[in-house]
Parts: structure tokens; C-alpha cells; sequence
């Protein structure tokens, strides 16, 4: 007796679907900017818009395609919006998006050259795309992962599998006397994802040291040389030293040159985390800024922040690729492959199973050009500039830290207390996000509330960052 297999969907019903898909998206593109940022639900709308146990019968794809367009589309935040400026604007672009379909048509799992020869060189190539673009020398070599939380991650267990004598990839840590208290730095305004890394790596809160930074939030670098001392004297090891190039806060630059010193110095890892940041190196004016991040042992940079890739993508720079294979090859016999001379991409992180990340970037590194991207990079930040000169311009205002890049941070500065001026901020945001045409998000800075504008979209324009100054000054009138 023979039997069919159900298979997939009829290739003519993918088809016509797929069609109505490529022109949803189309749509979506062009008129995202009609939406409110941010949806007008509450919490439990959408759940109750879906259907509470899942179909028992196949339904048709255009009925579920009209349930997208009717129940997930409205409803999301719009983050491809010309006027989300909270965070750090980002954009799926078109090439990105052509990209991220192929590769889910592909399915591939990039764990070894032998699961996807392409998938496995397209990485190594358009890495190496990358740091030609950031100015690097050839012995860096690239890796993508998710998220810099991870790429960050995985940079710091180097570090920490590194530590001289504490063999603690074989080893651990737990119940051994003799593993000292290891130390991380960064400044204290570096990203929570080196909070995180140190969590999950079992290093603790405890022993990451936040050094202070100047007027400019920048990290101190004889403050940075000051501590690691310190904790010498008091037999604390330090391992790892984390620099950020673009802060989350204010896209500050640390002074690379002055903490790679310190860290050759010391014999530390230096960990550069330019996720936003680093995409601005691309531009020679901007190269500059960030001398002295060819020094460090790794550097992430996030394509999908700034360089108009779909999420997710994060690439980690290794200036030892063997070091970060040390820390995490493991090959199991299911696994062993007889081909000389090849990348296995498992053996660079903690993840087994990797998605086809690379062919989205290399689409869109080949779409725009190098030259395109840069100038697409100068648009955002003179964008910055100009805002900036509003807010120098108009009383009861102030800036807040520099302009490097596309953020701009400024204050109300009404009130007779800090505290009344927090508020006063708070107010004036609050009022912005409601009016829909604009979602910005606030950050401290001294302890203050400011308000943070952050252009990085492609669909940005000139009128998109005018709106949002008159809804901020109008109600900052109103309040």
C-alpha cells in the first residue's frame, strides 16, 4: 500500500500568496508614515482580536493574510516610521528585506561549511566588507551573531577563558579558592548588556566597575588606569575593559587610543562596542572619532541599527579569530566533518543552529554601495546638526551632551528645581508620543530627564524632524 505525503503548500497557492505578500509589504512601505507610531491599543486588545485555540481545519491564505492586514499590521510599532526617533532608529530597508525572504526560502541551518558552503563564505566575505568599511586592518575577521548583547557576551567570555592560569573553560569556577574575583570595566554610561554578559558569565555585579566619565560622557582613561591598579593591590584580576564607540544615552566616543594604552599596559582585553556607533566609521570625517579602535582584541558592530538591515544582525570583529574558537569549538561525533581548510561557524559562539543572516547584509551593502551608505549616514547627522541649531536657537531650551553623530539630547529648562524640570520633560514627551506622528523616548544624563531624538531612519526627512521640534516646543508651551 502506498501513500501521498500531505507535503506543502501547492506551489501555484504559494505563488499567488507570496505575490500578495511582496505587494502588502510594498504598501506598507510606502504609506507607514499614514500610521501613529505607536498603536492606539491596550494592553489585551490584540489578544482578544485572535482566535483563542488554533484552527482545527486548513484555512485559506488570503483569509489569514487579511487577518494580518486587519489584526497585526495597525497594531504593531512602527519602527520603519520616518517619525520613530526614540532609541535608535533603524530601517528594514528594501535590499535587507529582499534578503531576509531569500534566506527564509532557503531555510538554511550555517552551523558547518558542509550544511551551507554559501551561507559559510557569504559570511566570512561580507564581514570582511564590513571592516574594510570601518577603516580596520585585515587581521581582524567577522562573525555575525543576533544581538551586540551577545556578540558582547561572547567577547567577554574570551576575556574571561584568557584569565592566565585558571583554566576555567575545563575547570569553572564554582568551589575553586583559587580563582580571584575577575574584573570588568566599562563606563558608566556603557550599555546593560555588559551588565547582562557579566551576570551570565558568573563574574557578578559585583565586579564590573563603572569609571566615570568627563563633560563630554566620555570614559576616563586615568580613571580607567587608576582602578585597574586598585584592584590589583586588593588581588581582584582584572581581564576585560569595554569602551564604547556611539553610548546608548548620547553616542558618545570614548577616548580609544588613551584605554587601548591602558589595556596594553595591563595585558586586558579591549572590547569596543560600537554598535550604533560604528557605522559612522564608514565615513572618512568620522573616521577620526574612533582612532585607536583598531587596537582592540573585538568590536561589535549592528548593522541593524545603522546600516539599514532588517533585524537581526550583529557582527563581532575578532582581532584573534583563534582565541574566539578556543573559548567555544566543541565537536561532537554527529558533527565531525572530513573537509580541510573550511569555516565551521558552531565553533565561533555558543549557538549551534544559525540563520542565513549574511545574505540580507551583503544585499544590502551591493544595493546601496559604499558610497550610498555614506551618504546616507551624512543626511541623518546634518539632519542632527540643523535640529541642533533650533534648540541653541529658542529660549528655554538647552542641549544637553554633544551632537558626534544623529542624536541630539536637550532639555525644557523652565522650572525652578530639577526635580520641576524632570517633570516639566517628562511632560513634554508624554504629550509628543500622543500626538502620533512621533514616538520619542527620554534618558538621564547627570540625573536629569532629557529629551533624546535619535534619526537613523531612511524614510526620515527634513519635515519629519521639524515636525517633531514644533510638537515638542508647542507642548512645552502647553505644559
Amino acid at each position: 500500500m502506498t501513500t501521498t505525503s500531505p507535503g506543502d503548500l501547492p506551489a501555484p497557492e504559494f505563488r499567488a500568496a507570496f505575490h500578495r505578500v511582496a505587494d502588502l509589504v510594498a504598501d506598507y512601505l510606502e504609506h507607514v508614515g499614514e500610521y501613529p507610531v505607536l498603536p492606539k491599543v491596550r494592553p489585551g486588545d490584540v489578544r482578544a482580536l485572535l482566535a483563542p485555540v488554533p484552527p482545527k481545519d486548513p484555512e485559506p491564505l488570503d483569509r489569514v493574510l487579511d487577518d494580518y492586514r486587519r489584526i497585526v499590521e495597525p497594531n504593531v510599532t512602527h519602527w520603519n516610521h520616518p517619525g520613530f526617533m526614540a532609541y535608535f532608529g533603524i530601517t528594514g530597508s528594501g535590499p535587507g528585506i529582499l534578503g531576509e525572504a531569500l534566506a527564509a526560502g532557503l531555510n538554511v541551518n550555517a552551523m558547518l561549511w558542509r550544511t551551507s558552503p554559501a551561507a559559510t563564505e557569504l559570511e566570512e566575505t561580507v564581514t570582511d566588507w564590513l571592516r574594510q568599511m570601518l577603516a580596520l586592518p585585515a587581521v581582524f575577521r567577522g562573525h555575525i551573531n543576533d544581538t551586540a548583547s551577545v556578540s558582547t557576551f561572547l567577547a567577554l567570555a574570551v576575556a574571561r577563558d584568557r584569565a592566565p592560569g585558571l583554566e576555567i573553560r575545563e575547570r569553572g569556577m564554582a568551589g575553586r579558592a583559587d580563582v580571584p574575583a575577575l574584573v570588568v570595566y566599562a563606563s558608566d554610561q556603557a550599555h546593560s548588556s555588559v551588565d547582562k554578559a557579566v551576570i551570565a558569565l558568573g563574574l557578578g555585579l559585583a565586579n564590573l566597575r563603572k569609571v566615570p566619565v568627563d563633560d563630554q560622557f566620555r570614559m576616563d582613561a586615568v580613571a580607567l588606569e587608576a582602578m585597574i591598579a586598585e584592584d590589583r593591590i586588593h588581588g581582584r584580576l582584572p581581564i576585560a575593559v569595554v569602551a564604547t564607540a556611539g553610548t546608548t544615552s548620547t553616542t558618545s566616543v570614548d577616548p580609544l587610543q588613551a584605554v587601548a594604552a591602558v589595556c596594553r599596559r595591563e595585558a586586558v582585553w579591549l572590547h569596543v562596542d560600537a554598535a550604533y556607533g560604528g557605522a559612522a566609521a564608514t565615513c572618512p570625517e568620522f573616521r577620526p572619532l574612533f582612532d585607536g579602535m583598531e587596537q582592540a582584541d573585538s568590536i561589535v558592530v549592528n548593522p541593524h541599527k545603522w546600516l539599514f538591515t532588517p533585524v537581526d544582525c550583529s557582527v563581532l570583529l575578532v582581532r584573534e579569530a583563534a582565541a574566539l574558537r578556543a573559548a567555544f569549538s566543541l565537536v561532537p561525533d554527529y558533527l565531525r566533518t572530513d573537509e580541510e581548510g573550511v569555516t565551521n561557524l558552531m565553533d565561533y559562539g555558543i549557538q549551534l543552529g544559525r540563520r542565513f543572516r549574511a545574505l540580507k547584509l551583503w544585499m544590502v551593502i551591493r544595493a546601496f554601495g559604499v558610497t550610498g551608505i555614506r551618504e546616507r549616514l551624512r543626511h541623518h547627522c546634518a539632519l542632527a546638526q540643523e535640529l541642533a541649531g533650533w534648540v541653541r536657537a529658542e529660549p528655554g531650551f538647552e542641549l544637553a551632551a554633544p551632537v558626534p553623530f544623529s542624536v541630539v539630547c536637550f532639555r525644557v529648562t523652565r522650572g525652578a528645581t530639577g526635580e520641576e524640570q524632570d517633570k516639566l520633560n517628562e511632560r513634554v514627551i508624554n504629550r509628543v508620543n500622543a500626538a502620533g506622528s512621533v514616538f520619542l523616548a527620554p534618558t538621564r544624563l547627570r540625573g536629569r530627564v532629557v529629551i533624546r531624538v535619535a534619526i537613523g531612519n531612511l524614510r526620515t526627512g527634513r519635515e519629519h524632524v521639524a515636525e517633531a521640534w514644533r510638537l515638542i516646543r508647542e507642548a512645552a508651551a502647553g505644559v
